[in-house]
């Protein structure tokens, strides 16, 4: 089977991997690549077919084709969801302040879409600290304590869940890790990590008319008027996942 016309294998397989993530909610780069592969070459004709290491795309090549296929699909509405996104991260930031919150991920990035979260670096030598803050704030939530093997040992990481208007994900760290910036996965670079004042002044920059208009008016675009949005979307334009 040739598969030129998706620019070879490998840019078909990126292809139908950032499909896969974005339309059956699939989160690892690593586990799309694998579904795509044995989706691609299961098919008619290609069953004698093989995929060699280098057939498969980079995370950073899933990546570029997930957001060329968010973009084409939810156009504006990702734009008015990205503001929001991060007004609310805003705000939970600013009661948070005495744990050094940072933003990462999609959310720091822009690069979200349906289903993203926000997701919040705090720093405090006892998680338990962070977990009474946030029963002190009120705050709906639940504590979730992992163990995940870094660089060949256990490492424990507590995560608290706050529901709002979007998901909230609060990661402990320790405060001697606060000036240790982890590397993405996806390009293995240090990942953005923004405090509150830089997520301030990126939403001035990026989402200048919105935030005026958020400032006079204290009004975000509700969940309801976000779904709206998006059910206008699926209803227009489907992609076909194969």
């Amino acid at each position: 089977m040739s598969w030129e016309r998706f620019g070879g294998l490998r840019e078909a397989i990126a292809q139908l991997a950032a499909q896969i993530m974005y339309g059956e909610d699939v989160k690892q780069y690593f586990t799309a690549k694998r579904m795509a592969a044995k989706r691609l070459l299961g098919q008619t004709g290609a069953r004698g077919l093989r995929y060699r290491p280098r057939d498969l795309p980079s995370n950073g090549e899933i990546k570029d084709a997930l957001l060329m296929l968010v973009s084409e699909i939810e156009g504006d509405a990702r734009i008015r969801r990205l503001f929001a996104m991060r007004v609310v991260a805003l705000e939970a930031m600013k009661p948070l302040d005495r744990f050094m919150p940072r933003l990462i991920g999609s959310v720091a990035t822009g690069h979200v879409r349906e289903g993203s979260d926000i997701d919040l670096h705090v720093f405090a030598n006892d998680a338990e600290d962070v977990v009474e803050h946030v029963r002190h704030l009120g705050w709906t939530h639940e504590t979730q304590r992992v163990s995940i093997m870094k660089q060949g040992r256990a490492m424990d990481f507590t995560h608290v869940h706050v529901p709002d208007l979007f998901p909230l994900e609060l990661t402990v760290y320790a405060v001697r890790e606060l000036g240790i910036r982890p590397r993405s996965s996806t390009d293995g670079k240090p990942i953005v990590r923004l405090k509150a004042s830089v997520l301030e002044a990126l939403i001035e920059k990026e989402h200048a008319e919105q935030w005026r208009k958020f400032q006079r008016d204290g009004e975000l675009p509700t969940m309801e008027e976000l779904l709206n949005e998006e059910d206008e979307v699926e209803a227009g334009e489907q992609v076909e996942v194969e």
